[in-house]
């Protein structure tokens, strides 16, 4: 397996993967196109097991008001042949160690079982508008000080 960054050429290519990824939820396919359409910063990369891509994970900005205040990450899509085989875990842990994200506080609302494993704990003061009990809503390097509602992209819009 190869871990690539995304490239414009492979946009279609993720499309579908995210397709067979959430086959109940076009959200996901909405969002990533809405953030590669209107030219919105997304630090992307894939895995490529036999010049197929069979994994891809995202990170777009996150902000306390008009402020950059780190990053989000979402989506995380797997081919479903190949997950439960540690792909996804495995592309997660190389983006999380590039510069451009290692640098930075990570958000994700996701499952915690499976984040905490990345060092990803709960939000103590930052809170996330898409879900207020904060049990999904989790970080990773965040040190801040003052409670505030993250901000995401306006792709991310429900």
């Amino acid at each position: 397996m190869k871990i690539r960054k995304l490239t414009p050429e492979n946009y279609g290519k993720v499309t579908a993967l995210l397709r067979q990824a959430f086959p109940k939820s076009n959200y996901e396919v909405q969002l990533v196109e809405k953030l590669h359409k209107n030219g919105k910063a997304v630090h992307e990369w894939v895995a490529i097991h036999t010049n197929r891509i069979i994994a891809y994970v995202a990170f777009s900005h996150a902000y306390n008001g008009s402020d950059l205040c780190g990053l989000h990450l979402a989506p995380v899509a797997v081919k479903p042949d190949f997950q439960r085989q540690g792909i996804g875990s495995e592309l997660l842990r190389f983006a999380l160690r590039q510069q451009v994200i290692k640098e930075s506080t990570v958000f994700v609302l996701g499952n915690p079982v499976f984040y905490e494993k990345f060092g990803f704990a709960p939000s103590e003061q930052v809170t996330c508008p898409f879900e207020k009990k904060k049990a999904h809503f989790l970080s990773l390097r965040a040190t801040f000080t003052s409670p505030f509602t993250v901000g995401y992209e306006a792709e991310f819009g429900k």
